[in-house]
C-alpha cells in the first residue's frame, strides 16, 4: 500500500486531547484517523457522539442506587401521577 501524508491544521489543545484519548484506546492517533477516512468514503456520511465517558461521581451515583435496589429500598410502582406526588410529599 502506497501512503501519503495529510495535513491539516488544529488547535493545539484538540490534538494534544485526541493524542491521550487515542493513548488510553492503545491506538495511535494516525490509525484512528485513517480509521475515520475509510469510514467517510465507505458511507459517505459523517458521524458525531455527544455520549460522555463514565465519571467517577456517577459511577458511585449507579452503585448507590443498584445497592437501594437490590436492598428493596425504591418507591413504586405508583398508579397514578396523583399516588406519585403523593408519595413525594411525603418523604
Amino acid at each position: 500500500m502506497k501512503t501519503a501524508t495529510v495535513n491539516f491544521k488544529t488547535d493545539i489543545s484538540i490534538k494534544i486531547k485526541a493524542q491521550e484519548v487515542a493513548h488510553k484506546l492503545g491506538i495511535p492517533l494516525s490509525n484512528l484517523l485513517n480509521a475515520y477516512l475509510y469510514e467517510l468514503i465507505n458511507t459517505g456520511s459523517v458521524h458525531f457522539t455527544t455520549t460522555e465517558p463514565m465519571t467517577e461521581k456517577m459511577e458511585k451515583v449507579i452503585a448507590q442506587a443498584e445497592l437501594e435496589m437490590a436492598s428493596g429500598k425504591v418507591s413504586g410502582p405508583f398508579k397514578t401521577i396523583e399516588e406519585f406526588f403523593d408519595h413525594l410529599d411525603n418523604l
